[in-house]
Formats: C-alpha cells, sequence, structure tokens
C-alpha cells in the first residue's frame, strides 16, 4: 500500500505503518459495520482520508471509540448470543493497539492456553485433550457463563499493570472497555465496571491476559498435579481422582469470580 500520510511528529509512538498493517489484517477479515453503517467498502472509497484521520486521532491521543452495536446469534440450545460489532474504523483502531501488545503478552501466556492465539487453533487444543484422556480418569470441563460480559474492568486493569507500563495504551484499553452499547431495540447502556465486547478485536488478547491470571497461573499454584487445556473461557482439567476430593471445581470458579490476586 502506497505511503498515504504527511509526516509529523506526534506525542505518541503510534506510525503509520502501524495503522496501515492494522487495516490489513482488518480487510481481510472481512466483517459488517458498526452503528455508523459504514461497512469495509464504503469505508476504502475515501480510505486515505479515512486513515488518515484515524491516524491523526490515534497518535494525538484523541481517540475514543463510539459505541458498539448488539448483534445477537442463535446458540444450538435455543438461546441468543450476544456480540459487540464496533465500527469498521474501530476495528482498525483496536487492531493497532492489539498488534502493540501481543508479542509482549505471548511471552507469558500459558502453554496449556490455546484459542485466540497466533501459531494456535483448536485442533491443537483437541489433541492435547486427547492425550491427556489416556492419561486421566476424570475430566472436569468448565465454561464460564457469559464471561465476555462479566469480565471485572479493575481487575483487567491489574492485570494489564503488570505488563503494560505505557500510560496512553491503557488509556485506550479503558476507553473500550467504557465503551457504551447500542442495543437490538435501539436503547443504550453504559459499561458499568465489567464486560468487554465479544466481537471486539482486542477482546480476545484482553480476555487471554484476564483468565492467565484467574486461571491458568492459578492452577499452576495451588494444583500443579492437574493437568488443564484452555481455549478462551472454555477448560477441561484432568484428575487422577473423583472430582469431589481437593474441591478444584469450586475452587477454581470461586477464583474466576474474584479476579487477579
Amino acid at each position: 500500500m502506497r505511503r498515504i500520510f504527511e509526516e509529523k511528529a506526534r506525542p505518541l509512538p503510534i506510525t503509520e505503518e502501524m495503522v496501515v498493517e492494522a487495516f490489513k489484517k482488518v480487510n481481510s477479515k472481512g466483517g459488517g459495520a458498526g452503528i455508523d453503517n459504514v461497512n469495509l467498502t464504503a469505508y476504502k472509497t475515501n480510505l486515505s482520508n479515512n486513515m488518515y484521520k484515524l491516524w491523526n486521532r490515534l497518535s494525538s491521543g484523541s481517540y475514543f471509540p463510539p459505541a458498539v452495536k448488539e448483534h445477537e446469534i442463535d446458540k444450538s440450545d435455543g438461546k441468543k448470543r450476544k456480540l459487540g460489532i464496533p465500527t469498521v474504523e474501530d476495528r482498525i483502531a483496536q487492531q493497532v493497539i492489539k498488534d502493540y501488545l501481543e508479542a509482549r503478552f505471548e511471552e507469558v501466556f500459558h502453554e496449556n492456553s490455546y484459542g485466540y492465539r497466533p501459531l494456535r487453533s483448536a485442533h491443537q487444543a483437541l489433541r492435547s485433550v486427547s492425550d491427556n484422556v489416556r492419561r486421566y480418569a476424570w475430566v472436569i470441563d468448565l465454561d464460564i457463563k457469559s464471561f465476555f460480559d462479566t469480565v471485572s474492568h479493575e481487575k483487567l486493569l491489574l492485570a494489564l499493570d503488570k505488563h503494560v507500563d505505557e500510560k496512553w495504551v491503557k488509556m485506550y484499553v479503558k476507553r473500550w472497555l467504557e465503551a457504551s452499547i447500542v442495543h437490538t431495540d435501539g436503547s443504550i447502556s453504559h459499561r458499568s465496571g465489567q464486560g468487554t465486547p465479544q466481537g471486539g478485536v482486542i477482546s480476545p488478547l484482553l480476555s487471554n491476559l484476564y483468565l492467565h491470571y484467574t486461571f491458568d497461573k492459578w492452577m499452576d499454584i495451588h494444583f500443579p498435579d492437574l493437568s488443564f487445556v484452555r481455549y478462551a473461557d472454555d477448560r477441561a482439567q484432568r484428575k487422577r481422582e473423583p472430582p469431589g476430593k481437593s474441591g478444584v471445581l469450586s475452587n477454581a470458579v470461586q477464583m474466576m469470580v474474584a479476579g487477579p490476586p
């Protein structure tokens, strides 16, 4: 892609190359429009100007994300799963920060975590599950109900503090966590200390960071003899004795609700 930005010094280290690369990734994945009804095709009709404005705001610290659009999809049990769809521009902005952080987080993430990570897949997680099944007699299957809707902002930001010194990064993450939601009936709600939109570009990375401390590290410390496989907020633990003997299930649930120490 040709150079589209004029050279100017900016207070934040967000370069034109970062925005261009983020756009390429968002464009390759497709996706619908957000609350502004601007899809990728429409966004690209004035691409240079649109991306210049986004870079200008991101690099100056003046970018504020718009509300996310609620979208419901059917689940196999007949219920609805609620997703939050950011605008195309906001997806690009989130991708910029995700790219900035991901390699840093990958250095500390647990080897038994597979979901939403580069060079890792559901097939690898299933192979690990299959290997564990041959060695253990008991399996505990955990799935957190409404996980993305209940993530504690306070605890997530504490986890972020462990790995991120840049105030501007934490500023943008906080703005995304607090972005409003436009519901399917047209009403608007504001997040009050919990939740991250399932459907946001940066949400899976932040969720993995949260669960790295609330589950992965906690398991290593308190139950080092147990094996587990985690794919996002779904996990399977293996035990040689019946589940009730150690209370691992109830303890794990309590820890995830409480958040990272």
